[in-house]
């Protein structure tokens, strides 16, 4: 095997649950920079809009704003002497501008800072993943929605803190599920709707050098110019207009941070959950199979539950993730040496490891595979002793509350240490004789189906929740 040379990409060899997916290509290096030489081009346009840059400029910027072939590896070097790469990408876009269009290229970034076009960047990339994780929610939530509603009446263990506890149904295992996902849309959609806003600033968030790179034209005197400006750039853009400047004031990626950790938390509990049922001596649930998955280097007869592993794994790793973006509200000044900085990379990552998380999900809720057989058999394992608060209950009238507990108790300890049923153990108390009627009664008491409480009128309440916006 040759031995390669130079700086690898990140192929996410180490990030398989993001590798392949939709969202890698849309926050990879060339969709920054694409979107910040985007930026560049709808600032131009913009400030055409209100007559501080010619229109022929903001052509000629756009055009080779589309059509500039910089390599990234270049800024990226260029930015540990400036440390951040819109220092570089100026300079070589205005050398593209100015060998097509040499009176244009004197408008290029006209009173900009580097944080206003990479800030602004930032929050298109962040937009375009986000439409596709919700797109991959919509998809999950979809799938989930028709396990529950087949689901709705199919008896399944409840367990609490590992073990069985009452019976619950399938059903209204999947609708919490998909409430879940459906709370991660709408927090969502709140991001896409009006929470991602264009950067306008200036050098130091006063938008100086805008209003003196338009003085000449007399947009100075005009009270409204950075309104109308902010306005017009977000037009350009289709992201929102801020009240304020946010260069050090860190909403937008906090707000961010916290819905993709929300996100990642939700897929994560689905994940989690199928890995529980899909465990070999509990074998309720399984993920959908296709060759190769799931195999393992040393055991063929293995075959490991993949895609929950891999959503998990994001679940486990976002939320820490987040956390820096969180502590980076801390910055200084009007901008952060350092704070500003260290968000890039763990946003990115953020987005992306959702985004395959997202992607995984909607595959595991789509071709997840349920066994009402086995989740009967499991609910029987304790020879009805998941039923012991029932017969309790049902007791209570004819011996007294505290008497009919007691009972329960010493029963469900003889029937634990003989392995006998609990409805011999009961039959033969001291308490029930010379009651017939009672311990005729106990079998259908101790049918699990009669004892799901209102998990049918749940799910079908959670079924009518929907969510507002399509796409």
């Amino acid at each position: 095997m040759s031995q390669a040379t130079g700086p690898a990409p990140d192929t996410g060899l180490l990030a398989p649950a993001r590798a392949g997916t939709p969202v890698e290509p849309a926050v990879d290096d060339r969709a920054w920079l694409a979107a910040m030489l985007q930026a560049e081009a709808a600032l131009a346009r913009a400030q055409a809009r209100l007559g501080t840059v010619p229109p022929a400029a903001a052509r000629a910027i756009t055009a080779a704003a589309a059509g500039c072939g910089i390599d990234p590896r270049v800024l990226a070097l260029a930015a540990r002497e400036t440390a951040n790469p819109v220092v570089c990408l100026v300079r070589e876009l205005t050398r593209v501008v100015a060998a097509e269009d040499p009176a244009a290229a004197e408008y290029v970034h006209r009173g900009s800072t580097s944080q206003d076009i990479l800030d602004t960047a930032t929050m298109l990339v962040t937009a375009r993943a986000l439409r596709l994780i919700r797109s991959d929610l919509r998809r999950t939530a979809e799938a989930l929605a028709a396990l529950a509603r087949a689901h709705r009446d199919t008896v399944l263990a409840g367990r609490t803190l590992a073990l069985h506890a009452v019976p619950t149904t399938f059903g209204l295992k999947a609708a919490g599920w998909r409430h879940l996902v459906l709370d991660a849309v709408d927090r969502v959609d709140r991001l896409l709707d009006g929470g991602l806003p264009v950067s306008l600033g200036g050098a130091a968030g006063t938008l100086a050098g805008y209003l003196e790179q338009a003085a000449p034209q007399g947009a100075a005197a005009v009270p409204d110019h950075p309104a109308r400006l902010t306005a017009a750039f977000a037009e350009e853009t289709g992201l929102a207009a801020p009240v304020l400047p946010w260069h050090s004031l860190r909403t937008p990626v906090a707000d961010t941070a916290a819905v993709l950790a929300f996100t990642a938390g939700a897929l994560g509990k689905f994940a989690v959950d199928v890995q529980g049922l899909a465990r070999t001596e509990v074998a309720e649930a399984a993920e959908p199979s296709a060759p190769g998955r799931g195999s393992s280097s040393a055991m063929p007869h293995k075959r490991n539950p993949v895609l929950s592993t891999l959503i998990r794994s994001v679940a486990l790793q976002v939320p820490a993730l987040a956390s820096t973006l969180f502590q980076c509200l801390t910055a200084e000044d009007e901008r952060s040496a350092g704070a500003w900085h260290a968000e890039w990379q763990p946003l990115r990552e953020c987005l992306r490891l959702v985004g395959g998380a997202a992607h995984t999900a909607a595959a595991l809720a789509e071709g997840l595979r349920v066994a009402p057989e086995r989740m009967r058999r499991n609910a029987e394992l304790t020879g009805g002793l998941m039923l012991s608060e029932r017969i309790a209950a049902a007791l209570a009238p004819h011996l007294g509350r505290a008497r009919a507990k007691d009972l329960l108790s010493g029963a469900a300890d003889e029937a634990g240490r003989s392995g006998r049923p609990l409805a011999e153990v009961l039959a033969s108390a001291p308490e029930l004789a010379g009651r017939p009627d009672l311990v005729a009664a106990l079998p259908a008491l101790l049918d699990p189906r009669g004892y799901t409480g209102a998990a049918g009128l749940l799910v079908d309440r959670a079924l009518e929740r929907s969510w507002d916006r399509e796409g």
